[in-house]
């Protein structure tokens, strides 16, 4: 990259002017630095689908122990047992085992009535309104729901867990999320109670699953799961499936306001609404970056990463990315190509997608039955402030 590009071409994860639409900015680090290092936070970054994908299939050069969040990533800190999100083959393979056998897709298929019916309940009082919030009255209310019916947490205690997860994402605009005290990993602070509870009155939730599920650990043990671990396994599915689904909700309804006629499409034909989910997935993805340490040099873009880097990986880039997804920046339910890569690749890709998928295709279903039609009120839409997930925190529309 020449000087005068290095001048000009500027990409911070904490710049608020990229908050609003940083895929201008998007493409030309594709098209002239497919491989930039950002020198005030000395993070390098990449934003081609082949780089990000081969990146996130390389778990052995591009770790996952320290965290895939820049500031955790970066601040060194020892990532607590059983967060298996957070380690590497083989602690991570042990532990990610366990909840793939209870978080099963059975399990999963089970909720969507539920699902179906909180739809109901939400939208059913806003027929005939003239406005109504997407994040407030569904996005932000079913993914706290789901994730509570799934531990067998009571419906009046799950909007504590939702608070303490949102609490410790949100961060000071423009600048780093402090990670320090207060904001230190969750590790499940708040379900010990619903824990022992559970141990003593088993029922059919996933906690339950997981107080009697036995695994082989890394040393060849046949054992249980540890309390500190399980409330770990908790906070995790607290925090990754509220944030993204909930974002997810709301990227569907923005992003099928500012094209109505597909809108109108979809609710002509609903069986086009699990590929126009996948379609929103791609476009807009809850989560537009993660990150890795660099465990080795490593070539990449005809440079050299060094060991001990923090390597950003930007999905919502690949995600549009003309060498892999023709005409990248247009949004199209229709579309047919590769797929993408919003859920990760390889050991961590996410494991709750089908859940994801299902609670934004019921969603849109459900809403699409009751209004065909609406317009974002974007004076007073507001984004979210974080460096981990990009969405709305409200989202006001108008019915015609």
């Amino acid at each position: 990259m020449s000087s005068a590009q290095k001048n000009d071409l500027n990409w911070d994860p904490y710049n608020q002017a990229f908050k609003d639409d940083p895929y201008p900015t998007y493409r030309r680090l594709r098209e002239e630095a497919p491989l930039y290092y950002n020198e005030e936070h000395d993070i390098y970054v990449a934003s081609r689908f082949s780089d990000v994908e081969a990146g996130l299939l390389d778990r052995e050069t591009f770790s996952s122990a320290r965290g895939d969040i820049i500031e955790f990533i970066k601040g060194g800190g020892e990532v607590p047992s059983g967060m298996f999100i957070w380690e590497d083959p083989p602690v991570h393979t042990a532990h990610r085992g366990v909840l793939a056998r209870v978080f099963t897709p059975k399990r999963v298929n089970e909720l969507e009535a539920n699902i179906r019916a909180y739809c109901v309940r939400c939208l059913d009082p806003l027929v005939g309104a003239k406005q109504f919030d997407f994040i407030h009255d569904l996005g932000a209310e079913l993914p706290m729901r789901v994730i509570g019916w799934l531990l067998g947490i009571p419906e009046k205690d799950q909007t504590i867990f939702r608070d303490v997860v949102d609490a410790m994402l949100r961060t000071e605009a423009g600048k780093p999320m402090d990670i320090q005290g207060d904001n230190a990993p969750y590790v499940g602070e708040g379900f010990e109670d619903y824990l022992d509870w559970r141990v003593k009155n088993p029922s059919n939730d996933l906690m339950t699953e997981m107080v009697n599920a036995e695994f082989k650990d890394v040393d060849g043990k046949v054992r249980k799961l540890t309390r500190d671990e399980i409330l770990i396994f908790c906070a995790m599915l607290a925090g990754a499936g509220n944030e993204t689904t909930s974002r997810l909700i709301g990227w569907t309804a923005k992003i099928l306001s500012d094209h109505p006629d597909q809108r109108r499409e979809l609710a002509k034909n609903p069986s086009l609404v699990p590929g126009a989910i996948e379609e929103v997935l791609r476009y807009e993805p809850p989560g537009p970056l993660v990150g890795r340490y660099v465990t080795r040099d490593v070539q990449l873009q005809g440079r050299t990463v060094p060991a001990g880097s923090t390597m950003v990986f930007l999905i919502s880039s690949a995600n549009r990315d003309d060498r892999r997804f023709p005409d990248g920046d247009r949004f199209n339910i229709h579309r047919k190509d590769a797929p993408h890569i919003t859920f990760g690749r390889g050991v961590h890709a996410c494991i709750g997608s089908s859940l994801a998928r299902m609670e934004g295709r019921v969603t849109l279903e459900e809403v699409l039955k009751r209004f065909t039609d609406w317009t974002v009120d974007l004076s007073k839409a507001e984004l979210s402030s974080t460096s981990t997930v990009r969405g709305w925190e409200t989202l006001p529309v108008t019915i015609p």
